[in-house]
């Protein structure tokens, strides 16, 4: 029997029960669908992160208190208290690290802000005045402090777009005192809105001098972060080593596994950022994959509820002259077609929820998210729902073809 002949009467069979096939086939619709979704938000995400990790520039280098690890315990090192002052003073030394061309302490935490009857509740950033060119954030009113600001332990405040919003709805704002744990703070800038950058939404964000954050606000001798900026890329591996070397004096290490604290490249930064959301974004899709499994056992269940009905037509097929390999074919087809049909309307429903998840993260949050068209996704959705037909579909087909012509046809 020809391969068109097959195709035909195999659709035909299915077209007979449309709201039995349409069933059947929703299992693999949804889990294609699933799958197409979390893979293209997937690299959505990841190509976020990247760009807010790279933003900071390719010559940065990141000091982390705590030695970064896997699981609860890496994430705890990350908050200790292991980058002092001294630290400080001396990767500023250049006998120490010769390549460094800027150096900025960061402590960072949240307190209430107020201004009349006004309250919000920000991130409070305490930085130096290098912070604007770091993360490439300005001022659109006013101006960012000065060293002098800083080493004074001034009380004056950079606000983010939102701060302005919720302090001074009527606009304004631009040199009004703010209260920050019972202390006054002149507002010398306004920040434009620019969301997040390098995991700090700076929308939501007060930024002061770090000396007077320690003292006044947060009440600490140590840095939450420290950054490193090299004087040319060239540099940037010694620069790290130097790093490296200098506070492990400091702290009287000799064995590297005993770090309390990392020196981490933005291209380590993003290659671990990349490795973590692949991961995540393949978990995920294999967990969606699940139901792929369940689909393709409904599609079993019903292709041999399916053979037991037509008994009759599989006796009467045979005695006309059709051969096991042409039934069992019918019935595989029809297996096939099922779940590739499902696999093409769960391929255009997943692209058409990512996209329109897509236009929502971008347009609603404000969030600089690409749309992804994950194509190997698509060919591997497509391969693995046809595949799934004919997996689930050989038990059901092959019990066709063994019906003997004789007592198919005696069958009630």
């Amino acid at each position: 029997m020809k391969i068109t002949h097959l195709l035909k009467t195999a659709s035909n069979g299915l077209l007979a029960n449309r709201s039995r096939s349409g069933l059947t086939v929703l299992g693999i619709v949804i889990g294609i669908a699933s799958i197409i979704l979390i893979m293209s938000l997937g690299e959505g995400a990841q190509n976020l992160i990247l760009s807010q990790v790279q933003s900071v520039g390719s010559k940065t280098i990141a000091v982390i208190p705590g030695k970064l690890s896997g699981g609860i315990s890496g994430m705890m090192a990350s908050m200790s208290d292991s980058l002092k002052i001294k630290d400080y003073e001396d990767l500023k030394n250049k006998s120490n690290v010769p390549y460094a061309d800027t150096i900025m302490p960061i402590v960072f935490g949240t307190a209430p802000v107020s201004y009349e009857n006004e309250g919000y509740r920000p991130t409070i950033f305490g930085a130096s005045a290098f912070f604007a060119k770091i993360f490439n954030i300005y001022p659109t009113e006013g101006r960012i402090f000065t060293d002098e600001e800083v080493s004074s332990y001034a009380d004056v405040a950079i606000i983010g777009s939102s701060v302005r919003d919720e302090l001074f709805p009527g606009g304004g704002g631009l040199n009004e005192k703010v209260k920050i744990r019972n202390k006054n703070f002149r507002i010398i800038g306004i920040l434009g809105k620019n969301g997040s950058s390098s995991f700090v939404n700076f929308d939501e964000a007060v930024i002061i001098p770090f000396t007077t954050a320690q003292q006044y606000i947060f009440g600490i001798k140590y840095f939450n972060r420290i950054i490193v900026e090299a004087d040319k890329e060239a540099d940037i591996s010694e620069t790290a080593a130097d790093i490296t070397r200098t506070l492990r004096n400091n702290h009287d290490i000799t064995d590297p596994e005993k770090d309390d604290f990392t020196v981490q490249t933005q291209a380590q930064a993003a290659s671990m950022v990349g490795a973590v959301t692949s991961i995540f974004t393949l978990f995920l899709a294999l967990v969606a994959a699940i139901s792929l499994i369940v689909g393709g056992v409904g599609i079993m269940n019903i292709m041999l509820v399916s053979v037991t009905e037509r008994t009759r037509e599989i006796g009467l097929r045979k005695s006309l002259g059709a051969t096991d390999r042409d039934i069992l074919l019918h019935f595989l087809f029809e297996a096939t077609i099922l779940t590739t049909l499902g696999g093409i309307i769960g391929v255009a429903l997943g692209l058409s929820f990512s996209f329109f998840v897509s236009l929502i993260l971008t347009f609603a949050l404000h969030l600089s998210w690409t749309f992804y068209l994950p194509t190997l996704a698509i060919i591997l959705g497509l391969g693995i729902s046809a595949l799934v037909g004919i997996i689930f579909g050989i038990y059901p087909a092959r019990q066709a073809a063994k019906k003997s012509p004789i007592e198919a046809l005696r069958y009630e």
